[in-house]
């Protein structure tokens, strides 16, 4: 079984804000193979479905972003998850808008829901997409759970469609074709 996790705070205030990129590329995914989020336990919601008789889950916490790990270890959990098999996608401050970078394993970069996970299940073993919302240019909590502006909306919807291709790619074939494929800015 897989897990793949998009990282977002809930509620209407922050649902166009950099901080919910997760959540945007996991909807996003959602729409793009046609299945709902129609489940809500785990302190989330999520949806289950199959590629190639394998089960997977699209999982977004709604414990807001700093305790997205409490959620995400419930689920693991609960499934028996083996860490090899999560994916989690969130926002990064220090990748240009537009830009998505896909990792196999490390630190959280700072990013508090990404590190409540690597506390929560022990380890930095996580492969992750980070889709870039560019360095602050003024106080890092106020423009995290702000809106973008006009110039980077672009930029971050195709990040957005490039992590959607990431994803399926690692469905369907794994992980290191994903990051070959879709690491970096525009080389796809």
């Amino acid at each position: 079984m897989k897990l793949i996790v998009g990282l977002g705070n809930p509620g209407r205030e922050y649902k166009d804000t950099r901080h919910n990129y997760g959540f945007k590329v996991v909807d996003a995914f959602a729409d793009a193979i046609g299945v709902d989020f129609n489940k809500e336990d785990f302190d989330g919601v999520y949806a289950k479905f199959k590629v190639d008789d394998e089960d997977v889950i699209l999982f977004k916490p709604l414990t807001y972003m700093n305790l997205s790990g409490t959620a995400v270890q419930k689920i693991v959990h609960f499934y028996k998850i083996d860490v090899d098999d999560i994916v989690v996608v969130f926002d990064d401050l220090a990748i240009k808008p537009g830009e998505i970078r896909l990792r196999l394993e490390g630190s959280s970069g700072g990013q508090k829901g990404m590190q409540n996970i690597i506390d929560n299940l022990d380890t930095q073993n996580i492969k992750r997409i980070r889709i870039g919302t560019g360095e602050p240019t003024f106080d890092t909590i106020d423009y995290v759970l702000g809106k973008p502006t006009k110039e980077e909306l672009p930029l971050l919807e195709k990040a957005v469609e490039r992590a959607v291709g990431a994803l399926k790619e690692y469905l369907n074939h794994d992980f290191q074709n994903a990051m070959s494929k879709y690491n970096g800015g525009d080389n796809v």
